[in-house]
């Protein structure tokens, strides 16, 4: 073969295009390359490299698992390094995996396998010391990974204290990940935002975990599964099943759904039922992983550079499918946010038929060069919003024009604007058809008012017929109006006024949610309920004082303080309450807690055995609240290790400063229960 050659020009350019797609997932969280196009980047590099019979640099993307980790967080070594996985791409791959085994431990029975879902998330490592959580660390390069610890203490699923009889050390490994209904709701709220819509949900979890701010990660509902450890001070049990099942009883999170299998049939019989039953999970999975149960099998099979050689991830076809743009139209949110929406030649996708797929903003558009008449790639995973991955023939003669966003709102005729600093076009109409459609249909919906049998085609017909033009208007509707629309008889007209009375006394958070103030979901709308106990109080609420809410930033503040400045919406609010909807408070508390009603409490420096979040939650729950930064009006300062400037300040103004058993005893436990 000779030198320079097109082998050699090959695997050069391939080692290029591989790194960068490293770099661009796992340092920047923008994926360049879909997940079928690395892997098959990847085996052609394998390939080459194989056959070339040349030195392979040791910085070749076969070389090594993933990429340097991203500054801003320091760096942490694995004791046992964290491997990738041989992939497998069909049965007979499979195959070729057990005949591999077969050979190396010169076995001729049945080989005992266990098959896990192979979790779409972020791999971490965490650290256990006589069952404390004292480190968690990123996957990085496999060998130097990024130290997360403070962000995976927000998630809930992640023990802090491990339970029953623990070892002395534990490296416990698994998947960070993120729900679709989640990943959707999120979706849907920074659409609604007018912001760029997250592009999966393993992107989103990779990104909520590898925030620099653990306040920012807090706010996502991360979630974890544990499939194994590093080190440990003991064994813990002899085959994977087994270490899998100590695990779950030390109150490690672990996939129900893992199982045992006899035989090589057993495992195919397994992938076969995965893949069928991928698109009925709340949660992403790419896959199976394939593992040797045995631990001495393992042990004899060893590993290769980069991978084990006794396990396997079996990779499902990916749920794209080719088809052509018929058109391009315009969706207007409620608030008043247009998003170009792609009418596509219907395709079969993963059991769906898909039609159209968001484009989000005209941005996105414009980046990828979507027109009319294009053949593109759609992508679909599960319930999320299927999605326009990349146009096929972007060098085609007879293309249509580039879209352009219309001047002239298409549900209302008024004018479109693009505001100073943000990616959405947005119809600034408060009577837009659209947007009031938008609007009570949120105000109705589960999250908030939970208004059952107003569903869209209803909200359609009252806001046509001009019956309902803001939410208030709802509670005004008589019997006579709702028998006078489409497919509404005696029962069902009875059913939705009963549905309207009882909607009266929804929990404040919901009342706050169903408002629909920009930037505020659910997570926050819990909050703002906690902290202010009423909406008038909320209402009367200034810039400063939200501030002092922790988590809570300026645009939030912003958005809150507009929204009830507002006339209409002050209108609004005073209909509400004279048709009779009355928010349900909460009981700050127990009898023997109330006494911290509206006391306000700051936190500082390291607790032991109990995180912030955990002291927030106390603290919340016996009705006092916690600001982020000290003043004259705050009562008390909780001050643990390395307590630092807050400190300083609390005793200048004269603020009395609890430590960790004091603020125990004020709470009435009386003892840390950790």
């Amino acid at each position: 073969m000779a030198a320079g050659g097109p082998p050699e020009q090959e695997m050069a350019r391939l080692r290029e295009e591989l790194a960068k797609a490293n770099h661009d997932y796992y340092v920047l969280d923008q994926p360049s390359l879909s997940d079928n196009e690395y892997d098959r980047k990847l085996r052609r590099l394998l390939d080459l490299e194989q056959a070339s019979g040349l030195p392979i640099p040791p910085d070749s993307p076969t070389q090594r698992v993933g990429a340097q980790p991203a500054e801003g967080f320091e760096t942490v070594r694995h004791a046992v390094p964290m491997l990738s996985l041989e992939n497998a791409f069909d049965f007979d791959e499979v195959r070729e995996f057990e005949a591999r085994v077969r050979r190396f431990l010169d076995l001729e029975g049945e080989i005992g396998y266990v098959c896990e879902p192979k979790m779409d998330g972020l791999a971490v490592e965490l650290v256990y010391r006589r069952g404390l959580l004292v480190r968690a660390a990123t996957r990085g390069d496999g060998v130097i990974g990024e130290d997360v610890t403070h962000n995976v203490r927000t998630i809930r699923q992640v023990p802090l204290r491990l339970m029953g009889s623990v070892p002395e050390l534990l490296e416990a490994r698994g998947e960070v990940f993120i729900d679709r209904s989640h990943f959707n709701r999120l979706n849907r709220e920074r659409e609604e935002e007018g912001e760029r819509a997250y592009a999966n949900p393993r992107n989103l979890a990779a990104g909520s975990l590898r925030q620099l701010d653990p306040r920012i990660t807090a706010a996502r509902p991360l979630r974890f599964f544990c499939y194994g450890a590093g080190r440990a001070s003991e064994t813990l049990a002899g085959a994977q099943a087994g270490l899998l099942r100590v695990l779950a009883g030390l109150g490690l999170p672990v996939n129900g759904l893992f199982r045992e299998c006899p035989g090589l049939a057993a495992v195919l019989d397994y992938c076969q039922e995965m893949e069928e039953k991928r698109h009925d999970l709340d949660y992403e999975i790419d896959g199976v992983v394939i593992k040797v149960d045995d631990f001495g099998l393992q042990e004899r099979l060893g590993e290769k550079s980069r991978s084990p050689r006794w396990a396997l991830a079996y990779k499902f076809a990916p749920a794209e499918e080719a088809t052509t743009v018929r058109e391009i139209l315009v969706s207007v949110g409620r608030t008043g946010v247009l998003t170009p929406v792609a009418l596509l030649t219907p395709v079969f996708i993963s059991g769906a038929t898909v039609s159209r797929a968001s484009l989000h903003n005209l941005d996105e558009v414009e980046r990828k060069d979507v027109r009319v008449g294009d053949r593109v790639l759609v992508r679909r995973a599960g319930e999320v919003i299927p999605e326009v991955v990349k146009v096929l023939d972007p060098d085609r003669e007879d293309r249509a024009e580039p879209f352009a966003m219309p001047l002239v709102c298409p549900s209302c005729g008024s004018e479109v604007v693009r505001l100073p600093g943000e990616v959405a076009h947005r119809c600034l109409n408060l009577a837009c058809p659209a947007i009031v459609k938008e609007s009570i249909r949120h105000f109705a919906a589960k999250s908030g008012l939970d208004i059952e049998g107003l569903g869209p085609k209803l909200v359609e017909q009252l806001v046509d017929r001009g019956l309902v033009k803001d939410p208030a208007d709802l509670f005004r509707l008589t019997r006579e109006d709702l028998l006078s629309l489409e497919r509404m008889a005696d029962k069902s007209v009875q059913n939705l006024l009963s549905a309207l009375e009882a909607a009266k006394h929804r929990p404040l958070p919901r009342v706050i949610n169903a408002l629909g103030i920009r930037s505020v979901g659910e997570h926050l709308a819990l909050a703002l309920a906690r902290e202010f106990g009423s909406l008038e109080g909320l209402a009367k609420a200034d810039r400063e004082r939200l501030l002092a809410i922790e988590g809570l930033g300026p645009q939030v503040a912003e958005s809150l303080v507009k929204f009830f400045a507002n006339p209409a919406n002050q209108e609004l609010l005073r209909r509400l309450e004279e048709l009779g909807v009355k928010p349900v408070v909460e009981e700050p508390g127990q009898a023997g807690r109330t006494a911290l009603s509206g006391k306000s409490f700051v936190l500082t420096g390291r607790l032991e055995g109990l995180t912030r979040a955990e002291a927030k939650a106390l603290i919340q729950r016996a009705g006092g609240r916690v600001a982020s930064s000290v003043s004259q009006k705050t009562d008390y300062l909780v001050a643990g290790e390395e307590a630092g400037s807050k400190l300083t300040k609390a005793r200048e103004l004269g603020v009395e400063v609890l430590d960790q058993e004091g603020l125990l005893a004020l709470l009435g436990r009386g003892e840390n229960n950790g």
